[in-house]
């Protein structure tokens, strides 16, 4: 159902650091144009490929962002509320490099990429937002990138449990993100390779019993894992 932005969305949109230093009129200006739609599970929201007609704002629910080639398809990045994909393209007026589609039922606000464009000339708070958005997203993805090419296939599983566990609080039970098939597309292998990563890490203290996983003995899997905050911490 497509509606436009409510005023009550206003205050979550203007927190994000993306939007938060800007003029006044100019933010009311992008809202203005900006409207709001409701998503079923598993509904694609954008091609790889296709024109960046709007600038997308995950307002509730969960976005996968992936990519596919010669019959494969990996996923390449989780969007939780409240944060946007993807920004690069609208700034470029370039077409997507990656797909997107809706994990659970999903809140989308679209922002027409021509209106970021144009505060983006006129608002010099709101460009430098843009640099440092996009500055932390090229710092994220190298660190994405050395995961992969540095680390084996457990090495990666254990760093990956480590964050989540960080996440929650350093609790010795967590629940996975999401399913196995896709975790493993996210930490690039099988999932065969995944199920036996999860076995390889046994010895660790580390047992799953669904999407249930136990980490016994936290600082076993950490001297294992030699977690680096240049690879794994994605705030910095």
């Amino acid at each position: 159902m497509r509606a436009g932005m409510p005023e009550s969305e206003y205050p979550d949109v203007r927190g994000l650091h993306l939007f938060s230093d800007m003029a006044d009129e100019h933010f009311v200006a992008l809202m203005r144009g900006a409207y709001v739609q409701n998503f079923p599970p598993q509904i694609e929201l954008i091609t790889e490929g296709d024109p960046s007609d709007f600038l997308h704002i995950v307002l509730s629910g969960t976005v996968d962002l992936f990519s596919s080639w010669n019959g494969r398809e990996t996923s390449m990045a989780t969007v939780r509320p409240i944060s946007t994909f993807i920004l690069a393209a609208t700034i470029r007026d370039a077409p997507y490099l990656m797909s997107a589609r809706t994990l659970e039922k999903t809140r989308i606000a679209l922002i027409p990429s021509q209106d970021v464009r144009a505060v983006f000339d006129a608002d010099n708070a709101f460009a430098r937002a843009i640099v440092a958005e996009l500055a932390q997203c090229y710092r994220s993805v190298i660190k994405s990138q050395k995961d992969l090419k540095l680390r084996t296939s457990l090495e990666r599983l254990a760093n990956y449990l480590l964050r989540m566990q960080r996440r929650a609080g350093g609790a010795a039970v967590v629940e996975l993100d999401f399913e196995k098939r896709r975790l493993a597309s996210v930490l690039g292998m099988t999932p065969e390779n995944l199920s036996r990563a999860f076995k390889g890490l046994q010895p660790y203290g580390v047992t799953v019993a669904g999407n249930r996983v136990t980490i016994a003995d936290g600082a076993d899997l950490e001297r294992f894992a030699r977690p680096n905050p240049l690879i794994d911490d994605f705030t910095t």
